[in-house]
């Protein structure tokens, strides 16, 4: 039987997909209804943490942060059993992921971090990516099971908290993503291009293809082989800068990479590719 906290809309669509495969499962949730609602696929709802765990030989996770994943480990404590299984898929910090392992080992339970980069739907139907890493003795049981759960299982390695930084990273980079676009779309206001035809620049040219190896000559620090000098960067923002100024927009991130622009261009890097801009973080 497993046990499963956080009927969110990820949470409740793994529940659904366990439900079809045919496991045993009891939830619970902060909102008692929401766990309710998953009645009707077959799940059992407590109000206790501690009852929807006793019994269980895993338990899975998916809640706001450190603080709620630990409040609720500790309400379900009386209930989870010496030798169970933990696994959070949560999106939590490093230190907090090696904080609860060393505390529920010192309990006899196992600890494991497998966070997601998963929508509902991907829940709902096994597909997407799932992280995980840690000791192999720990991951070798939970292998077919995780990887029941989702389209791709990606083992980091035995770093314990691998997962959670590879989490935070890939976050990070989609927030900036989605920062580059919403910073294209006030560029394009600013230059009397609607946001429906700005849009349409991604029929023709596909900036992903780029990131291969963008991020190889970061990691390798080959900056002095130029395919866009920093310098013709520089200018390039400044253009964007003055027509976003003209038009009285604001540009929330293009002055901050000004900045580091005009500061490596002063340390003598403007002949180098302007993937230097990473100098600092991979040297």
């Amino acid at each position: 039987m497993l046990s499963f906290f956080g009927m969110g809309l990820l949470g409740s669509n793994f529940v659904r997909a366990l439900r079809k495969r045919g496991e045993e499962v009891h939830v619970w949730n902060r909102t008692h209804e929401k766990a309710v609602a998953l009645e009707s696929e077959g799940a059992k709802a407590f109000e206790d943490p501690a009852d929807a765990a006793r019994g269980a030989t895993r338990i899975h996770l998916t809640l706001s942060d450190d603080q709620a994943v630990d409040d609720v480990l500790e309400r379900a404590q009386a209930g989870i059993a010496r030798g169970a299984v933990i696994v959070d898929h949560s999106t939590t910090s490093a230190p907090g992921v090696l904080e609860r392992r060393e505390r529920w080992h010192e309990r006899g339970v196992t600890f494991v971090h497998a966070p997601v980069f998963m929508g509902p739907q991907n829940a709902r139907e096994s597909t997407g990516l799932m992280l995980v890493s840690g000791p192999r003795a720990e991951l070798e049981p939970l292998r077919e099971p995780l990887a029941a759960m989702t389209g791709k299982l990606v083992d980091l390695g035995e770093r314990p908290d691998a997962a959670a930084a590879f989490k935070l990273m890939g976050n990070l980079f989609l927030m900036n993503l989605t920062v580059g676009l919403a910073e294209m779309l006030t560029l394009a206001k600013a230059l009397d291009v609607a946001p429906q035809e700005a849009a349409t620049i991604f029929d023709h040219f596909n900036p992903g293809t780029s990131i291969g190896w963008r991020i190889k000559k970061m990691v390798d620090g080959q900056f002095d082989d130029p395919s866009w000098e920093l310098q013709m960067a520089r200018k390039d923002a400044r253009l964007m800068l003055e027509a976003a100024n003209e038009a009285e927009v604001a540009l929330a991130t293009l002055p901050a990479i000004i900045d580091r622009m005009d500061d490596l261009i002063a340390e003598g890097h403007g002949g180098d590719d302007w993937t230097v801009i990473a100098k600092d973080a991979v040297s």
